[in-house]
């Protein structure tokens, strides 16, 4: 599709709106930004990549592979051992300076060990971040408005940007705060806020998902007894290795809630074959179902709750604690994901594996 010359409004600017406003706004003939609440945004640096240093990376598979198996969330880069306070407020400033130039998710999971749990350390970081926003933005107006105030940086999921905060310097872009004037109605022509009229040729929603559970629950999933997993998931979100939920025999679900996060791939890829090695186990056996324990679930969610205090992503309303303004029943907050490492996780799910599946009701 075509945005060159139309009047673009995107409403929302988390990690989708951010990625569709910076290529929206290059031909678009004036594109209006609607935000909710402002997110952490930090540079990807992505570039070309050479032919030669392609072919290098290819060489390179098996150590980068194993470094990934080793790092807390399975990507090449993994937290500083150093505290924030541990060091000069010279060092320190070069350091999150390296950071900030770096490609990836290096500056939220590479940063210090105490950035993601203690306030002081998040405050300072999230004041850096903060200045780099007014640094790119012109109109300190705007630059405040995109900065968060809500939350510390890396408390919520922190999109990658390429350009995202250069394109409200544009003459072509506008940004609105919905939270001092909000939607009222979309229109034959356009919106309507609490302030005014907009005329718009095309309209971006860009409003979020439903993760951790969404997906499962546009299923109708139902175990023993006819009861829906959704219903089950109501009282408490409750799983084994986010892998099994008792009294649903023969369920298995990969990237399920509760399982290690990080880096997709490399989570998916062992979630298969830890379920591929447990239906080989079942068919050499002679045996056709498989049910998670019911003390085997209390076990690991009481393990995914130890392992989120402190956290202080645990006190913000996001998906990852499973609070989503956009869907109806997601307002209470919950531990919707395993903070532990991925290399805990994997031991955990060995154990269970190499002590024969006991944790399961096996028939």
């Amino acid at each position: 599709m075509s945005f060159a010359g139309r009047r673009v409004a995107v409403i929302g600017t988390g990690a989708t709106g951010v990625q569709a406003i910076t290529e929206i706004a290059k031909t678009a003939g004036h594109l209006t930004v609607f935000q909710r609440r402002p997110n952490w945004c930090t540079p990807l640096h992505n570039r070309p990549i050479s032919r030669a240093e392609m072919a290098e990376i290819r060489r390179s598979y098996p150590e980068i592979f194993e470094r990934c198996r080793e790092t807390a969330a399975c990507f090449l880069h993994t937290t500083d051992p150093r505290g924030t306070f541990e060091v000069s407020p010279e060092e320190r400033r070069a350091f999150w300076e390296m950071l900030y130039s770096s490609p990836g998710f290096a500056i939220w999971l590479g940063n210090f060990r105490d950035v993601l749990i203690d306030r002081e350390a998040n405050a300072l970081f999230s004041a850096f971040v903060a200045d780099k926003i007014r640094q790119r933005v012109k109109d300190p107006r705007v630059a405040e408005l995109l900065i968060p105030k809500d939350h510390g940086f890396g408390t919520r999921r922190v999109p990658q940007e390429s350009g995202y905060y250069e394109i409200y310097n544009q003459p072509n872009v506008e940004l609105v705060s919905i939270l001092d004037t909000p939607i009222e109605r979309i229109t034959a022509t356009g919106l309507r806020t609490t302030e005014r009229e907009f005329a718009f040729d095309l309209i971006v929603f860009a409003t979020g998902f439903d993760a951790i559970t969404g997906s499962l629950d546009r299923i109708d999933i139902r175990g023993a007894g006819g009861r829906r997993l959704k219903e089950r998931w109501r009282a408490g979100l409750e799983t084994f290795m986010g892998i099994m939920v008792d009294g649903f025999p023969n369920l298995f679900m990969v990237m399920g809630p509760h399982t290690a996060l990080g880096n997709i791939p490399r989570s998916i890829e062992y979630n298969v074959e830890w379920i591929r090695d447990c239906l080989a186990y079942l068919g050499r056996h002679g045996l056709r179902v498989a049910d998670a324990r019911r003390d085997a679930v209390e076990e690991w969610t009481a393990f995914v709750k130890k392992k989120g205090e402190g956290l202080l992503a645990n006190e913000v309303d996001s998906w990852m604690t499973g609070v989503n303004g956009n869907v109806d029943g997601k307002s209470v907050r919950i531990i919707a994901r395993y903070s532990g490492t991925a290399p805990e996780y994997r031991e955990w799910c060995d154990r269970v594996a190499a002590g024969g599946y006991g944790e399961l009701e096996l028939t």
